[in-house]
Protein backbone atom coordinates (compact mmCIF):
# COMPACT_ATOMS: atom_id res chain seq x y z
CA UNK A 1 0.00 0.00 0.00
CA UNK A 2 1.19 3.50 -0.84
CA UNK A 3 0.17 6.32 1.50
CA UNK A 4 0.41 9.96 0.45
CA UNK A 5 -0.14 13.10 2.49
CA UNK A 6 -0.81 16.36 0.64
CA UNK A 7 -0.03 19.73 2.26
CA UNK A 8 -1.48 22.87 0.75
CA UNK A 9 -3.50 25.92 1.56
CA UNK A 10 -7.27 26.09 1.30
CA UNK A 11 -8.24 26.79 -2.31
CA UNK A 12 -5.03 25.48 -3.92
CA UNK A 13 -6.50 22.15 -4.98
CA UNK A 14 -4.81 19.59 -2.69
CA UNK A 15 -8.21 18.04 -1.94
CA UNK A 16 -9.12 17.94 -5.64
CA UNK A 17 -5.75 16.42 -6.56
CA UNK A 18 -6.11 13.67 -3.95
CA UNK A 19 -9.59 12.85 -5.23
CA UNK A 20 -8.51 12.87 -8.90
CA UNK A 21 -5.57 10.59 -8.06
CA UNK A 22 -7.91 8.22 -6.22
CA UNK A 23 -10.29 8.10 -9.20
CA UNK A 24 -7.49 7.46 -11.68
CA UNK A 25 -5.97 4.69 -9.53
CA UNK A 26 -9.41 3.12 -9.05
CA UNK A 27 -9.88 3.05 -12.82
CA UNK A 28 -6.70 0.98 -13.12
CA UNK A 29 -8.11 -1.65 -10.75
CA UNK A 30 -6.56 -0.50 -7.50
CA UNK A 31 -8.20 -0.12 -4.10
CA UNK A 32 -8.17 3.53 -3.11
CA UNK A 33 -8.90 6.18 -0.55
CA UNK A 34 -8.73 9.91 -1.20
CA UNK A 35 -9.97 12.40 1.38
CA UNK A 36 -9.25 15.77 2.98
CA UNK A 37 -8.84 16.48 6.67
CA UNK A 38 -11.59 18.85 7.57
CA UNK A 39 -11.24 21.41 10.30
CA UNK A 40 -11.47 25.16 10.42
CA UNK A 41 -9.95 25.48 6.95
CA UNK A 42 -10.51 28.66 5.08
CA UNK A 43 -9.07 30.08 1.91
CA UNK A 44 -5.31 30.29 2.34
CA UNK A 45 -5.09 28.36 5.62
CA UNK A 46 -2.89 25.24 5.78
CA UNK A 47 -4.79 22.01 5.10
CA UNK A 48 -4.07 18.36 4.41
CA UNK A 49 -5.50 15.68 2.16
CA UNK A 50 -4.64 12.00 1.91
CA UNK A 51 -4.43 9.02 -0.42
CA UNK A 52 -4.09 5.31 0.13
CA UNK A 53 -3.59 3.17 -2.96
CA UNK A 54 -3.24 -0.59 -2.82
CA UNK A 55 -3.45 -3.79 -4.86
CA UNK A 56 -5.51 -5.31 -2.01
CA UNK A 57 -8.49 -4.15 0.03
CA UNK A 58 -7.76 -1.25 2.38
CA UNK A 59 -9.09 -1.79 5.89
CA UNK A 60 -7.60 1.29 7.53
CA UNK A 61 -9.99 4.20 8.03
CA UNK A 62 -8.00 7.06 9.52
CA UNK A 63 -5.78 9.92 8.47
CA UNK A 64 -2.37 8.99 7.09
CA UNK A 65 0.09 9.31 9.96
CA UNK A 66 3.11 7.59 8.40
CA UNK A 67 3.10 8.50 4.70
CA UNK A 68 5.39 7.05 2.09
CA UNK A 69 5.20 10.34 0.19
CA UNK A 70 4.50 13.95 1.12
CA UNK A 71 3.35 16.39 -1.55
CA UNK A 72 3.81 20.10 -0.78
CA UNK A 73 1.54 22.24 -2.94
CA UNK A 74 2.87 25.54 -1.53
CA UNK A 75 6.54 25.81 -0.55
CA UNK A 76 5.71 28.64 1.89
CA UNK A 77 4.50 25.83 4.18
CA UNK A 78 8.10 24.69 4.69
CA UNK A 79 8.93 25.74 8.24
CA UNK A 80 5.31 26.66 8.99
CA UNK A 81 4.02 23.06 9.13
CA UNK A 82 5.83 19.86 10.18
CA UNK A 83 5.81 18.41 6.69
CA UNK A 84 8.09 15.49 7.52
CA UNK A 85 6.13 14.32 10.58
CA UNK A 86 5.74 10.53 10.42
CA UNK A 87 7.34 10.23 6.97
CA UNK A 88 8.48 6.62 6.62
CA UNK A 89 12.16 5.84 6.36
CA UNK A 90 12.88 5.71 2.66
CA UNK A 91 9.96 8.06 2.02
CA UNK A 92 10.08 11.01 -0.33
CA UNK A 93 8.96 14.63 -0.49
CA UNK A 94 7.65 16.36 -3.63
CA UNK A 95 7.64 20.16 -3.49
CA UNK A 96 6.09 22.68 -5.86
CA UNK A 97 8.89 25.22 -6.09
CA UNK A 98 11.16 27.13 -8.43
CA UNK A 99 14.10 26.53 -6.05
CA UNK A 100 16.65 23.77 -6.54
CA UNK A 101 16.61 20.51 -4.61
CA UNK A 102 19.57 21.37 -2.38
CA UNK A 103 17.91 24.61 -1.23
CA UNK A 104 14.68 22.71 -0.46
CA UNK A 105 16.62 19.96 1.34
CA UNK A 106 18.28 22.67 3.46
CA UNK A 107 14.91 24.30 4.24
CA UNK A 108 13.65 20.86 5.30
CA UNK A 109 16.35 20.73 7.99
CA UNK A 110 18.90 18.97 5.76
CA UNK A 111 16.48 16.11 5.16
CA UNK A 112 18.48 13.06 4.05
CA UNK A 113 15.66 11.29 2.17
CA UNK A 114 14.55 11.62 -1.41
CA UNK A 115 13.47 15.10 -2.49
CA UNK A 116 11.72 15.87 -5.76
CA UNK A 117 10.83 19.29 -7.10
CA UNK A 118 8.70 20.62 -9.88
CA UNK A 119 7.70 24.17 -10.71
CA UNK A 120 4.03 23.20 -10.95
CA UNK A 121 2.96 26.83 -10.59
CA UNK A 122 5.03 27.81 -13.63
CA UNK A 123 3.61 24.92 -15.67
CA UNK A 124 0.10 25.86 -14.61
CA UNK A 125 0.58 29.53 -15.43
CA UNK A 126 2.01 28.67 -18.85
CA UNK A 127 -0.60 26.04 -19.75
CA UNK A 128 -3.72 27.26 -17.91
CA UNK A 129 -2.93 30.97 -17.63
CA UNK A 130 -3.67 30.65 -13.88
CA UNK A 131 -1.97 29.19 -10.81
CA UNK A 132 -3.62 25.79 -10.34
CA UNK A 133 -0.61 23.58 -9.54
CA UNK A 134 -2.61 20.58 -8.33
CA UNK A 135 -2.96 18.65 -11.60
CA UNK A 136 0.75 19.12 -12.33
CA UNK A 137 1.62 17.78 -8.88
CA UNK A 138 -0.72 14.85 -9.42
CA UNK A 139 1.19 13.92 -12.59
CA UNK A 140 4.53 14.31 -10.83
CA UNK A 141 3.55 12.07 -7.90
CA UNK A 142 2.27 9.41 -10.32
CA UNK A 143 5.64 9.46 -12.07
CA UNK A 144 7.52 9.21 -8.76
CA UNK A 145 5.37 6.43 -7.26
CA UNK A 146 4.71 4.49 -10.48
CA UNK A 147 1.11 3.99 -9.26
CA UNK A 148 0.24 3.71 -12.93
CA UNK A 149 2.01 4.27 -16.23
CA UNK A 150 1.87 7.55 -18.12
CA UNK A 151 -0.59 6.27 -20.73
CA UNK A 152 -3.08 5.13 -18.05
CA UNK A 153 -2.72 8.46 -16.28
CA UNK A 154 -3.39 10.43 -19.46
CA UNK A 155 -6.35 8.27 -20.45
CA UNK A 156 -7.93 8.46 -16.99
CA UNK A 157 -7.38 12.19 -16.59
CA UNK A 158 -8.84 12.92 -20.03
CA UNK A 159 -12.01 11.01 -19.12
CA UNK A 160 -12.17 12.71 -15.74
CA UNK A 161 -11.74 16.16 -17.27
CA UNK A 162 -14.39 15.48 -19.92
CA UNK A 163 -16.84 14.84 -17.08
CA UNK A 164 -15.60 17.53 -14.69
CA UNK A 165 -15.35 20.24 -17.36
CA UNK A 166 -18.31 19.27 -19.52
CA UNK A 167 -19.49 22.89 -19.44
CA UNK A 168 -16.00 24.29 -20.01
CA UNK A 169 -14.43 21.97 -22.60
CA UNK A 170 -11.90 24.64 -23.55
CA UNK A 171 -9.95 23.94 -20.32
CA UNK A 172 -9.50 20.21 -21.01
CA UNK A 173 -6.58 20.47 -23.43
CA UNK A 174 -4.60 23.01 -21.33
CA UNK A 175 -5.00 20.73 -18.28
CA UNK A 176 -3.82 17.75 -20.31
CA UNK A 177 -0.79 19.76 -21.49
CA UNK A 178 0.04 20.57 -17.85
CA UNK A 179 -0.17 16.90 -16.89
CA UNK A 180 2.06 15.78 -19.78
CA UNK A 181 4.68 18.41 -18.98
CA UNK A 182 4.66 17.80 -15.24
CA UNK A 183 5.03 14.05 -15.64
CA UNK A 184 8.20 14.66 -17.64
CA UNK A 185 9.61 17.67 -15.77
CA UNK A 186 9.73 16.41 -12.18
CA UNK A 187 13.32 16.49 -10.88
CA UNK A 188 15.02 14.55 -8.10
CA UNK A 189 15.31 11.22 -6.48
Amino acid sequence: MIEIRWHGRGGQGAKTASLLLADAAFNTGKFIQGFPEYGPERMGAPMTAYNRISETEIRIHSNVYEPDYVVVVDDSLIGAVDLLKGLKEGGAVLVNTAENIEKIREKLGNFKGRVYTIDASKISNECLKANYPNTSLLAAIVNITKIMNKEDLLENMLESFKHKFSRKPEVIEPNMQAIKRAYDEVIGG
